[in-house]
């Protein structure tokens, strides 16, 4: 069992990365406690495995929402055993209902780009729509104009075909007049 101590810097305060490391350290097993360190930083003790305590520590690197850690100061210790689980260490209520609004608030604005990046991209979709049934159109017309090229053609491969049965038939009346006539003259 080993023991590390971390200083987690950059945007850490305010946006929810205690309960993000919470419940990191849960998942991983680990005991301590994290709370916040003025003027801006958040103060962290884990006790646990040195593997848990270094993919612990891997997972701290969050970029995600308005968390953005930037530097973990890591100092590696004994473990003393005197955490039964994980917890947050609060400040007084005030302090601490003023960080929840601070949450909440970047929150609802994450929403709302989210709202409008999804709002952009129905627009797209729309437009994307709109195109494919403009082309839809052109081929329903092209497949109108070779369906009536094929129904010409046709009616004209039909009359030519009755003009050479027509003509066919009368040069075999012509073939079988003169065939009746020789037999007739011979």
């Amino acid at each position: 069992m080993q023991r590390a101590e971390i200083i987690a810097k950059g945007d850490v305060h305010r946006v929810g990365f205690r309960d993000t490391v919470q419940r990191i350290a849960r998942d991983l097993g680990l005991s301590g406690t994290v709370k916040n360190q003025e003027p801006y930083d958040v103060a962290i003790v884990a006790e646990g495995e040195k593997d848990a305590l270094d993919k612990f520590i891997t997972e701290l690197k969050v970029e995600s929402g308005a968390i953005k850690v930037q530097v973990l100061e890591v100092h590696w210790r004994e473990a003393t055993g005197e955490f039964p689980y994980f917890k947050i260490l609060r400040g007084d209520w005030q302090e601490e209902l003023g960080e929840r609004f601070d949450v909440a608030v970047v929150l609802l604005h994450r929403s709302i780009e989210i709202g409008e990046e999804n709002l952009a991209i129905g627009r797209e979709n729309l437009d994307t729509g709109k195109k494919m049934l403009e082309k839809q159109d052109v081929m329903i017309e092209r497949q109108d104009e070779t369906i009536g090229e094929i129904r010409g053609m046709r009616s004209d491969f039909h009359d030519h075909m009755n003009r050479r049965f027509t003509r066919i038939e009368g040069e075999i009346a012509e073939i079988k007049a003169a065939i009746a006539e020789m037999k007739g003259d011979g």
